[in-house]
């Protein structure tokens, strides 16, 4: 049975709790319309979850256990796009055929537009000159996406996701960083892996899934290496320190035994010149001063060489420093180098957030045009049922190129008073009078005209000759008894032999006429014959009652007062039509057994619209069958008119067939 088809999201998603039911509000035409996901898992029908579809085409599924552990139950549209219905040319078309074949159409329609909501789309107001191509695979392999300063797709620099330590049985990512906690070593991952083995990664198993980003131990080792280099300065310097101490202390000594010989040098002078007697004395003491110069100069040489020894020291020293220096620079430049890729991250998160952005507003820009499509959906489906609707009643009565006489119309329903079609064995149109076929037209070669015999019709002589009568042969003159039939009265009476009252009938005022209108208050009975049909009409007026009611509870459709009832008010709720022959005469009473009738009834529908639901004769739904052309109506025709037409049938006493159709008319 075709259904509407709305306006919605084909897609739901709810928070996993308990097994449901789990509603969802879009239309499908079968159970295997959808697909359900548990978190990322995708559902199986029957053996995860049953579905329960509502006559509207909308519905819920239910769980078969609990969802332990899960987050979330997604459900989506999910029907095979194919389609496996082919009108052929001359062959039936049928409402409900297209009807299924158009929400399919449309089913697809919504399922694209739900996906395409979900990705990105550059937004209808860029420049013609954009091209969404995205670079080759092997150009952005282990890259980021991002535009260039036209908007083009381009390739990105590497993004990452801080992993912190790695871990064995852990899956890791492409451009996730992690950190080697056995030397602090920083790396990248290039390609995905569940990890394994042990640190460090360097020798790891999987180290050709990783690029270093910080060398931690690099800079570690130089940053030793200054520490050392630095403490082995400072003890030269303290040993430098040291030998300059003792050799200050040698020249000190060095300088008072040299004020100590001079002192003995000018009291021997006093005493060689004071006492010769002395002099023995003055030159052991010279001597002993000799000795204390040598001793002096000794100890000059070996300050000396204490100096040249510091000296020596204060160089290595000033190496040694050299080199922490170098080792610290080293490390600086270690340092430098970590902060400009932590800088290249930080620029790359930014154009990730750049890009997110973009993602964003390309994602209201797809909303907006999924709205406009389903603007444009709804106002073509508006105008595809006018079409259908104008066509369906069009083919009703229309029946086409047939070789025999139609029984049904081309909807397999009950024909139409005043239908055509084309007998293409005798070559002419065929019209149905509502009982019999008959020929809708007659040819008019057989008839005298003035262009053939009769061009002289006001000369009886020559009119004569032109029919080529001549009196006597092909007429006949005056003749005595046909004087007594054009006195006509009594004598022509009695000479035809014809009595009135018995062979005629006197003029009787209640007798109609064919040439006046005339108003019937008895039923009339026009019998035809097997070959010929009662009545031929060419023009009918059916009386239709316009009323400004509203359809609502039950509603007397009196068929002796009108063929068509139009209520012109909005329906209020649906509604039960009870068909009787007036308020004083059933219709049990009214109709014969084998006889039936026809009537419709017109409901304007406001933007809450109700429908048809029961159908009753004289009061009563007991001995009514009724049977729906499409299915039974379910729901109303919201801002329009909808129009039900019923063949009521009467087949035996209090019991009726009544054949229902309902067709949509859209604002």
């Amino acid at each position: 049975m075709p259904i509407p088809i709305s306006n919605v999201t084909r897609r739901v998603v709810y928070s996993a709790s308990g097994t449901g039911p789990y509603a969802f509000t879009f239309e499908i035409l079968a159970n295997t319309d959808i697909a359900v996901f548990r978190d990322d898992t995708l559902l199986t029908l029957t053996t995860d979850y049953s579905v329960t579809i509502a006559s509207n085409g909308t519905g819920s599924i239910t769980l078969v256990a609990t969802p332990t552990g899960a987050t979330q139950i997604a459900i989506v549209g999910n029907r095979t796009i194919q389609r496996t219905t082919d009108f052929v040319t001359g062959g039936d078309f049928f409402a409900n055929t297209v009807n299924d074949e158009m929400d399919q159409q449309t089913i697809f329609a919504q399922q694209n537009a739900e996906g395409l909501q979900r990705a990105l789309s550059a937004p209808q107001t860029d420049p013609t000159s954009i091209n969404m191509t995205l670079p080759r695979a092997s150009l952005r392999a282990n890259k980021a996406l991002g535009f260039d300063a036209n908007g083009n797709p381009a390739i990105a620099d590497t993004l990452g996701t801080n992993r912190g330590n790695w871990a064995s049985g852990t899956l890791y990512y492409v451009r996730d960083i992690v950190k080697d906690t056995t030397n602090n070593n920083i790396w990248q991952v290039i390609t995905q892996h569940t990890s394994s083995g042990s640190l460090p990664i360097g020798t790891n198993a999987d180290a050709a899934k990783f690029t270093l980003l910080v060398d931690a131990a690099a800079a570690s080792t130089s940053a030793t290496n200054a520490a050392t280099s630095a403490s082995a300065a400072s003890t030269s310097a303290s040993a430098a320190s040291t030998s300059a101490t003792a050799a200050s202390g040698s020249a000190s000594t060095a300088s008072t035994q040299a004020s100590n010989a001079s002192t003995s040098a000018s009291n021997a002078s006093t005493s060689a010149t004071a006492a010769s007697g002395s002099a023995t004395t003055a030159s052991t003491q010279a001597t002993n001063a000799g000795t204390s110069a040598t001793a002096a100069a000794a100890s000059a040489s070996s300050a000396s060489s204490s100096a040249s020894a510091a000296s020596t020291s204060a160089s290595n020293a000033s190496t040694s420093a050299s080199n922490a220096s170098t080792s610290a620079s080293g490390a600086s430049t270690s340092a430098t180098n970590a902060a400009n890729s932590a800088t290249a991250a930080s620029g790359s998160a930014t154009t990730a957030s750049t890009q997110a952005s973009n993602a964003a507003t390309s994602a209201t820009a797809a909303a907006g045009s999924a709205t406009s499509a389903a603007s444009a959906q709804t106002a073509a489906e508006s105008a595809r049922d006018a079409t259908l609707a104008a066509y369906d009643s069009f083919d009703d009565r229309y029946l086409g190129a047939k070789t025999s006489n139609p029984t049904v119309d081309n909807d397999g329903n009950a024909l139409v008073a005043g239908a055509l079609y084309f007998n293409s064995v005798s070559g002419a149109m065929q019209l149905w009078t509502g009982s019999a076929w008959v020929a809708a037209y007659v040819s008019g070669s057989g008839y005298l005209a003035a262009a053939n015999n009769l061009s002289d019709v006001s000369s009886t002589a020559s009119a004569r000759t032109n029919l080529g009568l001549a009196i006597g042969t092909d007429v006949q003159a005056y003749d005595a008894d046909l004087t007594t039939l054009g006195s006509g009265g009594g004598s022509a009476r009695t000479f035809l032999g014809l009595a009135i009252g018995t062979d005629v009938q006197a003029y009787n005022a209640n007798i109609a006429t064919t040439n006046t209108a005339q108003t019937f208050t008895a039923t009339q009975t026009f019998s035809g014959t097997s070959s010929a049909t009662a009545i031929v009409l060419n023009d009918v007026a059916e009386v239709t009652t316009v009323s400004a009611t509203a359809a609502t509870g039950t509603i007397a459709y009196d068929v002796t007062t009108q063929a068509v009832l139009y209520y012109t008010s909005n329906a209020s709720a649906n509604w039960t039509v009870n068909f009787r022959g007036s308020s004083g005469t059933s219709l049990n009473t009214l109709m014969s057994t084998g006889q039936s009738m026809t009537v419709a009834f017109l409901v304007t529908q406001g933007s809450t619209a109700y429908y048809n639901s029961a159908v009753q004769v004289d009061g009563t739904g007991t001995g009514v069958t009724t049977r729906w052309f499409g299915g039974a109506p379910t729901a109303g025709n919201a801002s329009g008119i909808d129009s039900y037409r019923y063949l009521i049938i009467k087949t035996g006493s209090a019991t009726f067939t009544v054949l229902a159709s309902n067709t949509q008319f859209k604002a």
